[in-house]
């Protein structure tokens, strides 16, 4: 398979595992409307921080659990006046360039940066993403082709599903001096393993309403023509009668979809729609949850949205566009319905205005869905843009509030705090304890911390017939020794037991499975 190499690949290709583990800071709530210190507990959760280090923090809870990931991340464009600064010449890329590509990065070329920004974020999003996840990954010209070698590496070629065109532009763009207009923007769409087959749309869509509010949702109207002559199937040869008017409508000469049975039956569903006279002809509702998923396809050139139905959408909301070539959150839906479940976690890293959780949020207030969404921006604006719309679109927006209606819902809010080890390798004190838990838990296991009511202090839990404790004290050594044995009552196979000393013989150790692990020596680092 061919391989992308730049400059700083070899500093950049397993920078994510020396990311430093950071913790979450819950700032405040919104729930129901209004903002308070206590946490809701949704699910929904924004991150303010460098996203690099955020996707690191999420890790112990979402590792292997997100269902879906959209990421608009900078397209390189160089044009340093966007609100989101589409450009790593942005201070703060360039000084972790600095940091981690060291003196290289004086020479790097603009693909070359992009390039090291972008690999190791891509290696932590293959990391949450599910086994049955999917990807979407917005781009342009500018580094399409570098990115689609790039994920080839990371997500493997035979995950790449499809690349998605989409028309960004309505209208022809004259300023190009090449003289042609650049109309289209990527969308790459990669897998992490098995799916199933995308929901698809069909090809009639649009032709699907549910203008008399039929409780079985949308539906289009459709010939009731057949396709046989009486002499091949007379049963479907006979004069229909619309039984509230008493309305004859003759026999096509192709015959009815249906037999007269099923015909009636239908008829009794309300599923015929007759005409007010004779002229017309009678027609058949179908339900859009009943189309056959073979029917079913959506086309990888996506028109029918456009950066200008994004614009009037930042313009409904705040009164103006605090955006430049804003995605619509109708597309970031249409995305995301292809392929979660209504309990499914979407991720956004790159997060921008918000447009991915307004997405969520609408299809959960269409659909009944649960589904959660986890957005992480870096920039100033992460409170004042990205969760303010967000808290718009629960609440409601327009003039009053009352144009459009909100979705409800509820998010957390957070900023990256402090590391939990300190330069020296130590262990930042300063970090509370159920985090330190919760993080070496993760990295024996692999599994979410859960809290449980316990009457083992030390007790972290059970994973694979083997007990884990963690004996820490912040202001006090501790040892492994008789007296800790003596307290143990979970019975396990094996034992892994955290400690800064540890005086027990090792024949002791060995006749009852113990392993002991020095703090912080052995805690993983991952």
């Amino acid at each position: 398979m061919p391989t992308l190499n730049w400059i700083g690949k070899d500093k950049v290709i397993n920078h994510h595992m020396d990311v430093p583990y950071k913790i979450l800071d819950h700032v405040y709530g919104f729930d129901n409307g209004e903002q308070a210190p206590k946490e809701t507990n949704s699910g929904n959760k924004i991150i303010h921080g460098d996203n690099l280090e955020a996707l690191k923090a999420l890790l112990p809870e979402y590792e292997g659990k997100i269902k879906c990931i959209y990421i608009d991340p900078p397209y390189n464009t160089g044009n340093e006046g966007w609100v989101y600064n589409d450009n790593v010449n942005d201070p703060k890329i360039k000084k972790w360039l600095g940091n981690v590509v060291g003196k290289e990065a004086e020479d790097l070329t603009r693909h070359d940066k992009w390039l090291c920004m972008m690999y190791p974020r891509l290696k932590l999003l293959h990391k949450l993403l599910s086994n049955d996840g999917v990807i979407f990954i917005s781009i342009d010209d500018n580094e399409a082709f570098h990115l689609k070698l790039v994920c080839d590496e990371i997500f493997g070629n035979v995950n790449f599903v499809a690349p998605l065109i989409w028309q960004s532009r309505q209208s022809v763009d004259a300023r190009n001096k090449t003289g042609i207009s650049n109309d289209h923007e990527y969308i790459f769409v990669y897998k992490k393993g098995d799916i199933t087959a995308f929901k698809g749309v069909d090809k009639d869509l649009t032709k699907f309403s549910n203008p008399d509010n039929d409780s079985r949702g949308a539906w289009r109207s459709a010939d009731l023509t057949g396709i046989a002559t009486k002499q091949q199937r007379p049963n479907l040869h006979y004069e229909l009668i619309d039984p509230k008017t008493g309305i004859i409508y003759p026999c096509p000469d192709k015959g009815w979809r249906y037999d007269q049975n099923s015909m009636a039956k239908r008829i009794a569903e309300g599923r015929i729609i007759f005409p007010k006279n004779h002229n017309g002809r009678p027609r058949n509702k179908v339900f859009m949850d009943e189309m056959e998923s073979s029917t079913k396809a959506f086309s990888s050139v996506i028109t029918e949205m456009n950066t200008g139905d994004g614009s009037k959408e930042l313009k409904q909301i705040f009164g103006a566009n605090e955006f430049s070539f804003p995605k619509p959150s109708s597309m970031v839906s249409f995305l995301i319905e292809q392929i979660t479940k209504s309990d499914s976690i979407i991720l956004d890293s790159f997060a921008g205005s918000g447009t991915t959780a307004h997405a969520v949020l609408n299809l959960n207030k269409q659909d009944g869905g649960n589904r959660k969404f986890i957005l992480i921006e870096m920039e100033d604006y992460a409170e004042n843009i990205t969760a303010e719309r967000v808290k718009r679109v629960i609440k409601g927006y327009g003039e009053n509030g009352k144009n459009t209606e909100g979705t409800g819902g509820s998010f957390d809010y957070y900023q990256l705090g402090k590391p939990l080890f300190l330069e020296n390798d130590m262990l930042n004190e300063e970090v509370s304890l159920e985090k330190i838990r919760e993080y070496v838990w993760f990295s024996e296991t692999r599994q979410s911390y859960k809290t449980v009511n316990q009457k083992e202090e030390h007790l972290l839990g059970v994973s694979n017939s083997s007990a884990y404790y963690f004996y820490y004290y912040k202001d006090e050594l501790t040892t492994l020794d008789d007296s800790f044995l003596r307290k143990i009552s979970t019975k396990a196979e094996q034992y892994i037991i955290y400690a800064d000393n540890c005086v027990l013989d090792d024949s002791l150790m060995q006749k009852y499975h113990i392993t002991f692990k020095k703090i912080p020596r052995d805690i993983t680092r991952f």
